[in-house]
């Protein structure tokens, strides 16, 4: 996964350019480049390493004039860091310059065939086939060559494309990679995120797979993949630019913590009405609701263990069977979905390629899809049946914090929706949650100001590999715990059903081994407790996370960290705040990039296979495989 952006207009360009990256930076950072239209010719300039490096040898940009380029910042997937493989890449006769994101999937067939043409490669990566190509097929018409173009082209990709030609004017092309236009005055730009944009202009128009614009400093035209022009709302960006800085906090990751209770009071406050949960979008009737016998949650990474958590919520109040699947895995399941089955598909982004996948898979086979997401516009609010947005509002470091927890709330959401329809909640019950689930976000709040001895915690537990272990939601919240730790710390981290120590994996508990023991769900705190005794018995150290008035675990545990009392259906919430604290303390102590760590990047294209169909025209459309 990469991050691009473009600018045209009247003033300098590399410096908007290298503004973007940087907001960009979390999608990809072990390279970066921009290219820029300058007196006939366009001057590249690129780096290995971060977007420092590309300010210091442009000094800024001063040392790139030019007013319209692209730019780019380099996830690696094909060729390692260098500055060859950097983006953007040149055509042979020195035309045309593209940035990409995405992954061209039969690029070794393409560079194969145009090495025979007598094309020459500089670089190892997959993208350089597409600037080859551009040239090959140009004959004067620039719009005809990007149409050529992105017809041989198999994969996912969003790109960026300037032509000394039409010095004025960048090209961009989106097929299952996000990509968004920002509409300026006497100014235009596009990005791969909305964050890149947000201090220019909030007007934005995002395009669907298989179309392509044009950018001028005076006018953007959108064309579908016939060559057709269409016409695009615009949107406007409801976030401002202070939401995508740092406000003061040393880390984003950081920022993002305390920014939860205000990030699930906004996915809370448009939804509640009158003490009823009312879920704008989603209009399946009570009737239809009925007819559903089984829920599927798909997701990855920290998404897949919110629908983890998630689930013990949709299932104790609606009485409705869930299943939890990880998207890698369900769209190779030939998983058994049909009419009667309702998909539920999380992603922070909306574009992690392996979930759309997995939502096109469930929705071929006849099942009902709601979306729950963040970013409006994005691949899998598109495609699903209805959408329920998170309102997370822009996250920047790389590991998910107030993603996670709104992803959450939602569900809680969405649980008590579902069970009021069904009929499968009293009245009386339904309040009380309703109003517990007001109460969130101050408890987060709260959470947050009692912790204050964690950084103390993090360098006392956090030395090697750590164990989490929990019973039901409290396991669904270790799971993300112990991501975070690995994420970000680099640590070795584990979490077990602590029911299932006996069976095998209590042989490595050892002498000084950190457990994390999640134990707040009160219905199961003995059962908790006596897994506790039993590492401790075998030389464990024990830090507990427990509700507030817990005698038992202060008794048992070494240390405990505490959250304010809630109800267990929602616990979960509460509880993996102190976890992603933990987390970051430790990596903080280790002296660890926090807000992009090593190897990871923000969602990843990788794995969306298209299949060229040929039109009568022999023009492009594609078909995803299942």
């Amino acid at each position: 996964m990469c991050g691009i952006v473009g600018f045209t207009g009247a003033r300098a360009a590399a410096p908007v350019l290298l503004g973007g990256l940087e907001r960009l930076e979390y999608r990809g950072y072990d390279s970066a480049g921009i290219a820029v239209f300058h007196d006939g010719a366009i001057q590249v300039e690129k780096v290995s390493g971060r977007i420092a490096r590309l300010r210091e040898k442009t000094e800024d940009g001063a040392l790139t004039p030019g007013s319209a380029g692209i730019g780019h910042t380099r996830w690696a997937t094909h060729g390692a860091p260098t500055d060859l493989n950097a983006h953007p890449h040149l055509s042979n006769d020195g035309r045309f310059a593209v940035v990409h994101n995405g992954i061209i999937e039969n690029y070794l067939e393409l560079r194969k065939e145009l090495i025979r043409d007598g094309y020459v490669f500089q670089s190892e990566t997959d993208t350089e086939t597409i600037v080859h190509l551009l040239e090959k097929y140009y004959d004067g018409d620039i719009k005809t060559a990007v149409m050529k173009t992105a017809a041989r082209l198999e994969g996912s990709y969003a790109l960026g494309i300037v032509c000394t030609d039409t010095p004025d004017a960048l090209y961009v092309v989106r097929e299952a990679s996000p990509l968004i236009l920002g509409v300026g005055v006497e100014e235009n730009y596009f990005a791969s995120d909305v964050t890149a944009l947000v201090s220019h202009t909030k007007n934005v128009i995002y395009l669907d797979d298989g179309e392509f614009a044009k950018l001028t400093p005076d006018s953007i035209k959108v064309f579908d993949c016939t060559g057709c022009e269409v016409k695009k709302p615009v949107s406007r960006v409801t976030w401002s630019v202070e939401a995508a800085e740092k406000g003061g906090y040393e880390h984003f990751m950081l920022k993002e913590i305390m920014e939860q209770p205000a990030a699930v009071k906004a996915a809370l406050t448009p939804r509640i009405h009158d003490g009823r949960v009312q879920l704008d979008g989603f209009e399946l009737s009570a009737e239809e609701l009925g007819g559903v016998s089984k829920i599927i949650i798909t997701a990855c990474g920290s998404a897949y263990y919110a629908g983890c958590s998630g689930r013990y919520a949709i299932e104790h109040l609606c009485r409705v069977p869930v299943q939890v699947e990880l998207a890698s895995e369900l769209r190779y399941a030939d998983p058994m979905v049909d009419e009667h089955t309702l998909v539920l598909v999380i992603s922070q982004s909306g574009e992690t390629a392996d979930t759309i996948a997995a939502l096109r898979e469930c929705k071929a086979r006849g099942a009902k899809v709601i979306g729950i997401v963040n970013v409006v516009g994005s691949t899998i609010a598109k495609l699903s049946d209805h959408v329920l947005y998170t309102f997370a509002g822009p996250e920047i470091a790389v590991a998910t914090t107030k993603g996670f927890t709104t992803q959450l709330t939602v569900l809680y959401l969405f649980a008590l929706y579902l069970a009021e329809k069904l009929g499968r909640i009293d009245a009386d019950s339904y309040a009380a949650l309703v109003k517990e689930l007001q109460h969130l976000p101050r408890r987060i709040q709260q959470t947050i100001d009692m912790n204050w001895q964690l950084p103390k915690l993090a360098s006392r537990y956090a030395s090697h590999s750590l164990f989490f272990i929990g019973r039901n939601t409290d396991y669904a919240v270790a799971l993300e715990g112990a991501l975070k730790m690995k994420e970000i710390s680099y640590l070795h981290a584990e979490s077990y059903a602590a029911g299932e120590l006996k069976h095998g994996t209590i042989a490595l508990i050892e002498e000084n081994q950190p457990v994390i023991a999640v134990c707040c769900n009160e219905a199961l705190m003995d059962k908790t407790l006596s897994n506790i005794v039993e590492v401790k018995a075998r030389g464990a150290k024990v830090l507990a996370l427990s509700c507030k008035g817990n005698k038992k675990i202060v008794s048992q545990a070494d240390d405990v960290i505490f959250i304010p009392r809630v109800e267990t259906v929602f616990s979960a919430a509460l509880a993996v705040v102190p976890l992603q604290l933990l987390a970051y303390y430790a990596a903080k102590e280790k002296g660890c990039d926090i807000d992009k760590p090593k190897n990871l990047a923000k969602f990843c294209a990788k794995g969306h296979k298209t299949r060229l169909i040929r039109s009568p025209t022999r023009l492009w459309r594609y078909k995803t495989l299942s």
